[in-house]
Parts: C-alpha cells; structure tokens; sequence
C-alpha cells in the first residue's frame, strides 16, 4: 500500500504544507490552499478590489524578474513596503495601498502550494471567505468521491525550513471543510473531519489565532492589524480561484 496517504474513500481530505499538497495533487479534483497569516488572507483583499494575483514562490531576486515578465507590481516583505513600493504581503497594506490591476504575491508557503497543484483547480481559502469557499466548491460538484478536493494547511517554517504546523491554518482549514460538509453532507476523511471539528469546537477563534504563535510573532512585530482582517470570519463573498497562473475572482 504505497498510496496510504492519499485518503482515499473519502471526497474531502486534509494535509500540511507543500509535501503534502505535492502528494495529493495526483489524486484529487481541487486544491484549496490556506494560509490565514497571510497569504491567502492577502490573496482575498487583493481579489476583492479587483486585482489579479500571480503567486510565486521565493521572495528573493527571481521575483523581481517574474513580476517584470508578467507585467505586474511585486508585492515586498512587510518592512519593506515604501510609498514608492506599497504593496507588500500585509493584508492591512494591500488595503490601503494604491490598486494595481496585475500584483505577484511572494510566499514559501501558500505559493508553493499553489505551485505544487499540477493540473488541479487551485483555490484560495481562509477565515474571511470559509463559507464561501465551502458554498463554492459543493455548487461545483468537489468534494465527492468523483471530484474530491484537499484542503491544504500550508503552515510555517522553523529557521531550518522544516514545516512549523500552524494553529491558524488548521482551524482556517477546518471553517472551510464544516463549511463544505454543510452545503454537500458527504464524507470527510479522519483527517479532514478532525480539522473540522477543531474549528468547530473551538470557542473564540480570533482569541486563539490572535493569542498562537503566528499571531503574537505579528502582534509583537507591529502588525496587529493583519491579524486582525485575517480573523474577519466571513466577510467575504470572494473565492480567488487560480486561473492562467493568476488568482481571480470566480465567476
């Protein structure tokens, strides 16, 4: 049983960071990607005002290049934005900056996901558009043993580059599935149910993404305001799905 991993038998599945979503991709319909803080979070502003987003995957020199070539503004590192540069990877940023029509998004983790997805529909998810998302994926038949779909917590990394599970992304993960299994029934692999559940139980979710590791690493950096629109349940009607190479909005 060389493919034990794949959950299959079940329509909706669950899975950490770049590896697992590259070990899913082959067996599923529709990879939802989260990474609440924050770039699936700063996907869903950018969309909303009407921008497209071309995720890449490493925040150094190649960007810069990638951008130029796609003809789009290159969102920066959070401490880099400038009023010559406002776009960076803050969501409260991408609020306030100017509108760009094309803007790359920088990010190891969601972008990587995003990239890992081979010929599967990619979509972005996180707390402000669960529901939405949820809506999205059962109005378009995923979720099922035909079309399943893995919702993929990217998570973070330690200094060495090792996968940091995310307390964000697992319950970001988790409003996305309760959602789904709402709107479809269906089945949800152990996995995917157990994230779910952790949504669901969970008291006070802005109190716990605001309190985790990702969110006092933020709060303590001068940032609160990004953890603050990341943990805007439900505000948005907005599924970002990727499209030639871009996040937009889906129809």
């Amino acid at each position: 049983m060389d493919d034990w991993y794949l959950q299959t038998g079940s329509g909706a599945r669950f899975d950490w960071g770049p590896a697992g979503a590259e070990r899913l991709s082959s067996a599923v319909a529709c990879l939802v990607v989260i990474d609440v803080l924050s770039f699936t979070t700063s996907v869903t502003v950018a969309v909303e005002s009407g921008t497209r987003v071309f995720p890449h995957a490493w925040r150094d020199a190649s960007a810069s290049v990638f951008a130029e070539r796609m003809d789009a503004r290159l969102a920066v590192g959070r401490r880099m934005a400038t009023s010559a540069s406002p776009w960076s990877l803050s969501p409260a940023a991408l609020r306030d900056a100017p509108f760009t029509p094309r803007l790359v998004l920088s990010s190891p983790n969601g972008s990587s996901i995003s990239a890992a997805a081979g010929g599967s529909t990619v979509v972005a998810g996180c707390l402000r558009n669960a529901t939405a998302v949820g809506r999205w994926l059962a109005l378009n038949g995923y979720g099922t043993l035909a079309r399943p779909v893995a919702v993929i917590a990217s998570g973070e990394r330690w200094p060495d580059g090792s996968l940091r599970p995310a307390l964000e992304d697992l319950l970001g993960a988790g409003a996305v599935l309760a959602a789904l299994r709402k709107q479809r029934g269906g089945s949800l692999s152990p996995e995917a149910a157990t994230a779910a559940a952790c949504f669901e139980t969970t008291p006070d979710v802005i109190a716990a993404v605001t309190a985790g590791a990702s969110g006092q690493e933020l709060v303590s950096g001068g940032f609160p305001d990004d953890v603050r629109i990341a943990t805007e349940s439900d505000v948005s009607d907005v599924v970002p799905v990727l499209t030639d190479g871009a996040f937009m909005a889906a129809g």
